[in-house]
């Protein structure tokens, strides 16, 4: 065909490009209509020009047309525009064969367009050729037409189930069902919507080699014709198998890292670990723990037979296999089992089916290490100071790559972690277990029965070892049928609030033995405070735990229904009368212990029998209440007493009540609760008598005291309580003077009462063979059980008791 045939015709060339014919001279026989652009002449005013006067440079253009026939000549120049600015082009030029009068054909385009076309050239080559970067190009229905993939690339030497390059390819051909229909997925988005795709991730297996994991970073973008018609779409892609692999085992590192330890609840921490570990690095995964853990003991040597309770599985739910143990069920260890773990190293199965053929899988195994779905376990003992405290276990089924030696690092690093963790929360627990224990153990029993009143205590410990304080209570019969009623609250926490505890108790009942009226018991406890603060380590903070402790002390008469108290800075108890109805008792408390300098304020009210006194620490009713609302807890506590009361609940029912009532969650610090019910002694119980100052009424005593017994059927105590009756009222003629009071009471003992005005205290001494008295005492102290002596308002009294055992 004739080169100038219709060439003004054609369209101009696309980027800018212009085609011109010559002749044998140069002039320009045709030329496309694009000239104008790159000259600012029409095709028209080209038309028989000489190229040579276009050009820049004459003398290159006449050179290269006048040079022997060739191969095609490349040139870069400048045309004059028709502004007069030059213009740089690149020129090939081809000598046309002759027979025609059009001798050569040359092709112009500015040379920054020919640069990008040529780079854009030499970029294609380079992508198809290279072995770190895939290429691939398909099209709209998702067939492959060029692909650049080579065995080097996912790291194989060349073989059956790689196609290299095979043009109609299809991915699920290369890869495996699930990995290419979710790269055929994305393929078939971008070509549908046109928007990219850009470095997604996705796992790439191939079906050569199932197990190995491949990671691929993947960007898809449509391909399009210049109509904007979707033509197929192009992918890029590389390998990222180990940037994804560290950034996974990063992540999980750092997930541990941030995540165990920050809690000191053993159960918890496994939970932790489980949920670390699943779905991002096993399917399935469970957590058994020895029982010594639990009890805070210090692990032994893990031995076949060492009991194991299943604390953790995950994912919980219908989702862990019906065939395992279960979350809470007690295992053992077997033979092999405890070999395997006694060394502290994983023990790594890539093949579980393989492993089922060649151990014994009794149901006791299977149940124990063998899901049905899981082809690949890993077991990994929780050691930690050289001892095993249980074992990790995972599984991943066949939809993921099996565990291989490369997961032995990471494994070990988090069960490290989380072992450290465990053994932690083993530790915190033995300290508040014995914290606990040594509390609980300085308490009286939670229930006691007696005359005066029947009671309960409760002690309900904080939820942290930093929570266990110093709060106690306490019950301790009196002379007389009396019972005293303590409750306090040490400052502080921990074992040194603990044993600050038990001094304090200690020294309370030494008092009450003194039978002191509260108010002076409670003056002697914050001399003895003083004390103690002086001469004990002080804190960290540089104040003594024993400085600021609470005690309130009560002490209830059941002949009279007397009940006088007193308060170091404790709230004061709850009564609910005989009526049912609930108040809060009167008593203004005074300085806490060890602070001085005001004088604690008694009262004193009088209970009918069943009537019920709450004593209480301050955390029962602050816990759980904004700042100022501790009186809607006090109102729920007198309402939660009224109600148990009304339902005529013994004083055990009734605490536990009230704590499920006021208590809706753990405390932060330790709640004591005290809850009495008192009792009074029956009119017939008691017989008292006054007299004078003579020693004739010594015997008109012994006739009354014999009458007296002898109406209760206590005969065969008769000549001991004359003789005692004798001595009392003989010392008090003699040594005190009138009034003279006796008085006996009929309780579990035989009390015998004496008083006078006098403020002496008698004194117990063993009487030489010359002396003429002193030996009163010494006979009484032989024949009673216990006898002792107190003060009293107008001066003292002297008592004695006899047990009534055979006679009740």
């Amino acid at each position: 065909m004739n080169p100038t045939t219709h060439l003004h015709d054609v369209d101009p060339l696309p980027g800018g490009a212009v085609v011109f014919v010559l002749d044998g001279r140069g002039a320009v026989l045709r030329c496309t209509s694009s000239v104008l652009d790159l000259t600012g002449y029409s095709a028209e005013e080209i038309r028989g020009r000489r190229m040579a006067g276009l050009a820049a440079d004459p003398g290159l253009w006449e050179g290269v047309l006048g040079a022997a026939p060739g191969k095609p000549s490349e040139i870069h120049t400048a045309l004059r525009h028709r502004d007069g600015v030059p213009v740089e082009v690149s020129a090939e030029v081809l000598t046309l064969p002759d027979g025609s009068g059009a001798r050569f054909l040359v092709c112009a385009v500015p040379s920054a367009l020919g640069r990008r076309w040529t780079e854009d050239q030499a970029l294609i080559r380079a992508l198809f050729t290279q072995s770190r970067i895939g290429l691939i190009i398909r099209n709209t229905d998702l067939m492959t037409t060029r692909v650049n993939l080579t065995p080097e690339f996912f790291g194989l030497s060349p073989g059956p189930g790689l196609p290299p390059r095979a043009p109609g390819m299809r991915l699920s051909e290369l890869l495996v069902p699930e990995d290419a229909a979710a790269f055929e997925e994305r393929f078939r988005g971008v070509i549908e919507t046109g928007e990219s795709l850009i470095d997604w991730e996705h796992s790439a297996r191939l079906l050569r080699v199932p197990d190995r994991e491949r990671v691929l970073s993947v960007s898809i973008f449509r391909l399009e014709d210049p109509h904007d018609r979707a033509i197929g779409a192009a992918a890029v892609f590389t390998d990222v198998t180990e940037q994804s692999l560290a950034r996974r085992r990063m992540s999980l590192l750092h997930a541990a890292a941030t995540r165990l330890g920050q809690t000191l609840d053993i159960v918890r921490n496994a939970e932790e670990l489980v949920r670390i570990l699943v779905p991002d690095f096993a399917d399935l995964a469970c957590v058994d723990l020895s029982d010594t853990v639990f009890q805070g003991r210090e692990p032994g040597v893990f031995a076949p037979g060492t009991h194991l309770r299943r604390v953790v599985v995950g994912p919980e739910g219908d989702a862990w296999p019906a065939e395992m143990y279960q979350r809470g069920e007690t295992l053992r260890a077997r033979d092999l089992e405890s070999d395997v773990l006694r060394d502290g190293r994983p023990f790594l199965v890539p093949d579980l089916a393989a492993l089922r053929e060649e151990v014994d899988l009794d149901a006791e195994r299977r149940r124990l290490a063998f899901p049905d779905a899981a082809t690949s376990a890993l077991i990994v003992p929780l050691h930690a100071r050289g001892h095993v405290l249980g074992v990790l276990g995972l599984w991943r089924n066949g939809s993921r790559t099996p565990f291989s030696d490369g997961d032995l690092p990471l494994v070990e690093e988090i069960a490290s972690r989380a072992s450290l963790s465990v053994e932690n929360a083993r530790r915190y627990t033995s300290e508040l277990r014995t914290v606990e224990s040594l509390q609980r153990s300085l308490l009286p029993p939670a229930g006691v029965e007696l005359s005066a009143a029947e009671t309960a205590g409760v002690y309900v410990p904080a939820g942290t070892a930093a929570g266990v304080g110093g709060c106690w209570y306490d019950v301790i019969p009196l002379s007389s049928s009396r019972v005293a009623f303590v409750i306090g609250d040490v400052a502080g926490h921990g074992l040194g609030a603990t044993a600050t505890m038990g001094r304090l108790r200690t020294a309370v009942q030494t008092l009450a033995d003194l039978d002191l009226s509260p108010e002076e018991l409670l003056t002697h406890l914050d001399d003895l405070v003083l004390r103690l603060s002086a001469t004990e380590p002080q804190a960290g903070d540089g104040e003594s735990s024993v400085v600021g402790a609470t005690c309130l002390y009560c002490v209830y008469d059941p002949v009279t229904g007397r009940c006088a108290m007193a308060s170091a800075g404790h709230p004061p108890p709850v009564l609910a009368g005989t009526g049912g109805a609930t108040r809060c008792v009167d008593l203004r408390p005074g300085p806490a212990l060890g602070m001085g300098g005001m004088p604690f304020e008694p009262l004193e009210v009088h209970l009918g029998p069943g009537s019920v006194l709450a004593f209480y620490t301050s955390e029962l009713v602050a816990h759980g209440s904004p700042r100022g609302c501790a009186d809607d807890q006090l109102k729920r506590l007198g309402e939660g007493l009224e109600n148990a009361v009304a339902a005529g609940d013994a004083p055990t029912g009734i605490g536990r009540a009230l704590l499920d009532h006021v208590l809706t969650e753990p405390p932060t610090d330790d709640v004591a609760l005290l809850v009495a019910k008192v009792r009074s002694l029956p009119d017939d119980a008691t017989a008292s008598w006054r007299f004078t100052a003579d020693p004739t009424v010594v015997g008109q005593a012994r006739e009354l005291v014999t009458e007296q017994l002898t109406t209760w059927g206590l005969e065969e105590l008769t000549f001991t309580t004359e003789l005692i009756v004798s001595e009392l009222v003989t010392n008090a003629i003699r040594y005190a003077g009138s009034p003279i009071g006796l008085r006996l009471i009929r309780d579990k003992a035989l009390i015998c009462e004496v008083s006078d005005p006098s403020q002496t205290q008698p004194h117990l001494r063993r009487a030489r063979l010359t002396d003429e008295g002193g030996r009163g005492l010494f006979l009484i102290a032989q024949i009673a059980h216990r006898w002792g002596s107190r003060y009293t308002s107008s001066g003292k009294t002297i008592w004695t008791e006899q047990p009534l055992t055979g006679f009740l």
